[in-house]
């Protein structure tokens, strides 16, 4: 919707990773020299954490962006709470092998064939560990258990595992996890943007989709949205996204602080916290292995009270509900986007269509079909952009209900 009231080519702060839009901070600049000591090495673990919406799957993106195919296999996993068994059938899947059916022996069978026919072929290989703070004990010890692949004494896999900040303290407490801490050969955390990152930030993803100077900006937002939203990426992009939504509803050519205020309040309000009583935990190694460590902790404490959007990420029942609204959004967007480089692929074929009538090699009536075509797309893309921001618009309306 303000898309278009701007003239923006595509949504500059949509929530789902994207290379394009990568900016390098003073924390994912030095992630990345992290990342390439890292897997200069090529043996071993390098860990990658920060708070959600810290940038640590866009990081990953741009890096990824970066490798030689011809010299990096790449495997990506997403993690829910897998157990070692799981993990191992996952690892395999993620590397391309068919492993249906199997057990667990044949997996590792597969998954170790696998890795020396790429050490063979000149190739080094790289599975990508998301969502790391979900894995159990017992996932991460399979990890571990893989790094012991060798080809004489060359190491055939090395991991990269990206987590939330509960995983970076179970890595460094867990007496379980001593040997796969000592695997450890780089590691560093995401900090926020700096308050003086965040105009540069902003301004660096308008620029990437067209913006000309329409909506102006306000001087004074630089500092109210870094208190807002503490400097973290995605809260940054969703405070951005309502401020040009209400700009837009508003028919505004300015974004002041009066506006920015105006959004902070009502996002506020969504992420309000609920009093919903919390089940009592149950023990158990094949737990995630972060939420097992926390609960042993604080067994017998009550949970204290959530932090606002000004303070921080929500945890516990909410953190998840939010975290569910947000991948509902983050796949209704991968969707949509997947869909236009669709049409953007099916626009091109009508230009060379119509380069070709213009120079005689097609029949006359060529240039109303394609008009046509054209007309059906511009308003098909009208259609879905407006049923994605209904969509977008109710799955928040329903998170915040959940959260009254």
């Amino acid at each position: 919707m303000y898309e278009q009231f701007y003239g923006f080519s595509e949504r500059p702060f949509q929530l789902t990773p994207d290379p394009a839009f990568y900016f390098e901070s003073v924390t994912h600049k030095k992630a990345l020299s992290y990342l390439g000591y890292g897997l200069n090495q090529g043996e071993g673990f390098v860990v990658i954490t920060g708070e959600v919406g810290s940038g640590k799957s866009t990081l990953v993106a741009h890096l990824k962006q970066k490798l030689d195919d011809d010299r990096m296999t790449v495997g990506e996993v997403v993690t829910s709470a897998l157990d070692g068994d799981e993990m191992i059938h996952v690892a395999a899947r993620s590397f391309g092998l068919d492993v249906t059916g199997r057990d667990k022996a044949a997996d590792l069978a597969a998954i170790e064939l696998f890795l020396h026919e790429e050490a063979r072929n000149g190739r080094r290989t790289l599975l990508i560990v998301d969502e790391a703070q979900n894995l159990s004990i017992g996932a991460l010890e399979e990890l571990r258990m893989l790094s012991n692949f060798q080809l004489g004494s060359h190491p055939l896999l090395q991991t990269l595992l990206l987590g939330q900040p509960e995983f970076k303290q179970l890595l460094a407490h867990s007496d379980e996890l001593e040997q796969l801490r000592q695997r450890v050969i780089a590691a560093h955390h995401l900090e926020p943007m700096q308050p003086g990152e965040i105009e540069p930030y902003v301004l660096h993803r308008l620029g990437h989709v067209g913006w000309d100077g329409n909506p102006k900006l306000d001087k004074g937002l630089w500092v109210k949205l870094h208190k807002a939203t503490g400097g973290i990426p995605r809260k940054v992009n969703q405070v951005m996204t309502r401020l040009l939504l209400l700009g837009a509803v508003e028919e505004r050519d300015l974004l002041d602080t009066d506006m920015l205020d105006s959004v902070i309040e009502e996002m506020s309000g969504d992420a309000a916290p609920s009093d919903e009583a919390r089940a009592k935990p149950r023990p158990d190694r094949d737990l995630p292995a972060a939420e097992a460590i926390a609960r042993a902790k604080n067994e017998g404490q009550n949970a204290a009270p959530e932090p606002t959007l000004e303070s921080g990420a929500p945890r516990g029942t909410d953190a998840r509900d939010k975290g569910l609204l947000d991948h509902q959004i983050e796949a209704i967007e991968a969707g949509f986007a997947e869909r236009d480089k669709h049409l953007a692929a099916l626009r091109r074929e009508v230009a060379k269509l119509a380069e070709q009538r213009v120079s005689g090699g097609l029949p006359d009536d060529v240039g109303q079909r394609l008009a046509s075509i054209e007309a059906r797309l511009d308003e098909q893309e009208r259609s879905l952009r407006h049923v994605l921001t209904m969509m977008i618009d109710y799955f928040e309306s329903q998170g915040s209900r959940a959260a009254a």
